[in-house]
């Protein structure tokens, strides 16, 4: 398998910096294919702007989507956004690697995502979901979080840790059509001793090794949802009752 690592923090001695680099060292030592996208050591430039373009749609008003179109039609993105969108593009697995930070993730990765998965190249025309440009693929966020367990629970302080991730499993990697794996992550990991630690780093392989039998979150089936809404508007049942006039005639 091929894996996509898009790793975001700056410190190259964190616990997340340690988590990506163990779980790459034993992919590529079982035989797999990892490309790493190091992003605070790339100096990824998170604006999402003109930049992202070499040519024009409108040179008198700038909208991302009218020139993401335009760009994906005439192999028009800038060289370095190009070379991102090859990196996904041949993917299998992509892996999210990443702290949580104000319950989200750091700006530099939500850049990379604003850029990369330009519309065209990830969605767009109909396909998101069970029907996504990325359905075949898998992605799985791998997080680290300052703060406990029972902090990120029901009855904590943050709530769930779900519902803090869901923006992100749901509205970008389920939305573009990936398979999203159970994230994996680990809670307050400067409170731990090296022996946890140690544990937590095998685990994380072990999940990385197993990801194609490793669990996934439920997804919308996008025939279940579009149904709902017509119906709703009155268009289902006026299209259901030309579909038994036509079978009757």
């Amino acid at each position: 398998m091929k894996f996509l690592f898009v790793l975001a923090h700056p410190e190259p001695a964190s616990f997340t910096s340690a988590l990506a680099h163990h779980g790459i060292d034993t992919l590529r030592k079982a035989g797999h294919i990892v490309d790493v996208a190091d992003l605070y050591a790339m100096g990824f430039d998170p604006v999402s702007d003109r930049r992202n373009f070499i040519g024009q749609a409108d040179s008198g008003r700038y909208d991302q989507q009218v020139e993401e179109r335009h760009a994906s039609a005439a192999s028009g993105f800038s060289p370095d956004l190009q070379r991102e969108m090859d990196r996904l593009a041949e993917c299998d697995v992509l892996v999210l690697q990443f702290p949580i930070w104000w319950l989200g993730m750091p700006a530099i990765m939500k850049g990379w995502i604003d850029r990369v998965f330009a519309i065209g190249r990830t969605y767009g025309g109909g396909r998101w979901f069970d029907r996504g440009m990325m359905r075949g693929k898998r992605a799985m966020l791998a997080v680290t979080i300052g703060g406990t367990e029972a902090a990120y629970s029901a009855d904590g302080i943050y709530g769930p840790v779900a519902d803090v991730l869901r923006p992100l499993n749901h509205g970008i990697l389920a939305f573009c059509g990936f398979e999203v794996v159970e994230p994996f992550i680990v809670f307050a990991p400067g409170r731990r001793g090296e022996a946890e630690r140690h544990a937590m780093l095998a685990d994380y392989a072990g999940r990385l090794l197993n990801i194609g039998s490793a669990p996934v979150l439920p997804t919308v089936r996008s025939h279940d949802y579009e149904h709902f809404v017509l119906k709703r508007s009155g268009i289902a049942d006026m299209r259901d009752r030309h579909w038994r006039a036509a079978s009757l005639s």
